[in-house]
């Protein structure tokens, strides 16, 4: 007993020698560069900054495995909005946001509600359905990785509830009539079923397409006109409750991300849902600051008729029908997706006045 007791001391020595004289295993740094092309003033390019990252970094400290160095480019200085998808598949940047209004050749399978309008106006309630739909829809993140070369981690966002400011209040769609309104991409289509008249623009032209009459109004939601002060031109803001769009997350080159390990793989879903959360708890504050604002600038809250926005929904072409198909070209699932969107929100208590999928 006395030798064995003696061996195993020495061994015990030998192991500690060397745990005190050999290195310790070297972090590894990850050179990561993030960008988006809206810049920071949009809450949802602004988080990335100060939620995201931070976030992300205290996360990877947990296990000390990794460390990363970020180059941040915001605002269109490295990627054009709508590029970054592309971007990502070149190497130019490891992670962004995959967003498929602003990207439809690429991601616009996420475009599901803009292909469903006069929906919930709660932009959580229609994230949580959207994700759901998309992560529930089992091998489609993975199918859209293959095809896209972007992984999907979360962190999906809404924007808050689209309606109408013009020159003048709208309560019929006979107040509509000959009206010029102002949008970008898919929302142009909301207005068929009306007399109104699609113009093309942005946050970028609605100010002065109003002032200068090339429209009579915008499509649009409060948050964004607060800081364009979109009431000084078009005070009526006619609640016809386009509903809250989702319009995507964030996202990782695939490259990138199939290098990770499992648990830098968790770091940045954690932090995605960290985003996700602060963005909704600002954009709520915002909503109700955004609103206070116009009305204390002489804005106007117009209430559409009920009975009218019933009958201007039936009256509309079905705006899922085309995008299904592009969809389905595309070989997605398109039909589970927006089945099980349209059954949580039923779950959640939320009814489409229109049974899009059927028409």
């Amino acid at each position: 007993m006395k030798t064995i007791r003696m061996n195993m001391s020495a061994l015990a020595f030998a192991a500690a020698a060397v745990g005190t004289s050999a290195p310790a295993l070297a972090q590894e740094t990850l050179n990561l560069t993030i960008a988006t092309g809206h810049p920071a003033v949009f809450l949802w390019v602004k988080h990335i900054g100060e939620t995201f990252i931070p976030t992300l970094n205290e996360e990877l400290a947990k296990t000390g495995e990794v460390e990363v160095n970020w180059t941040e480019a915001y605002g269109g200085t490295l990627v054009k909005l709508g590029g970054e998808a592309q971007a990502m598949q070149d190497g130019l940047m490891d992670v962004g946001q995959a967003m498929g209004v602003f990207d439809p050749a690429n991601m616009g399978i996420l475009n599901m509600t803009y292909a469903m309008p006069f929906g919930p106006t709660d932009p959580r309630l229609v994230t949580e359905a959207a994700e759901h739909a998309l992560m529930s829809t089992e091998g489609f993140l993975d199918q859209l990785a293959d095809a896209t070369g972007v992984v999907y981690i979360g962190g999906g966002i809404a924007i808050d509830g689209y309606n109408i400011a013009t020159t003048m209040p709208l309560e019929t769609r006979a107040d509509m009539a000959g009206v010029k309104i102002s949008g970008a991409g898919p929302n142009l289509s909301w207005l068929d079923g009306t007399d109104a008249v699609g113009v093309q623009g942005s946050y970028v032209s609605f100010y002065n397409d109003i002032k200068t009459g090339v429209s009579d109004g915008a499509i649009g939601w409060i948050t964004a006109n607060a800081p364009a002060k979109l009431w000084e031109v078009a005070p009526y803001y006619n609640k016809v409750e386009f509903g809250a769009m989702y319009v995507g997350g964030l996202a990782v080159a695939q490259d990138r991300w199939e290098s990770f390990s499992d648990s830098t793989k968790e770091a940045f879903r954690v932090a995605a849902k960290a985003y996700q959360d602060a963005y909704f708890d600002e954009q709520a504050a915002n909503i109700e600051a955004a609103t206070q604002a116009m009305l204390d600038g002489g804005g106007e809250i117009v209430e559409f008729d009920d009975a009218e926005r019933d009958a201007w929904i039936e009256s509309m072409a079905n705006p899922a029908t085309a995008w299904s198909e592009a969809a389905a070209a595309r070989g997605e699932p398109v039909d589970e997706i927006l089945s099980s969107y349209v059954d949580y929100l039923a779950d959640a208590g939320f009814t489409f006045p229109r049974n899009y999928l059927e028409d």
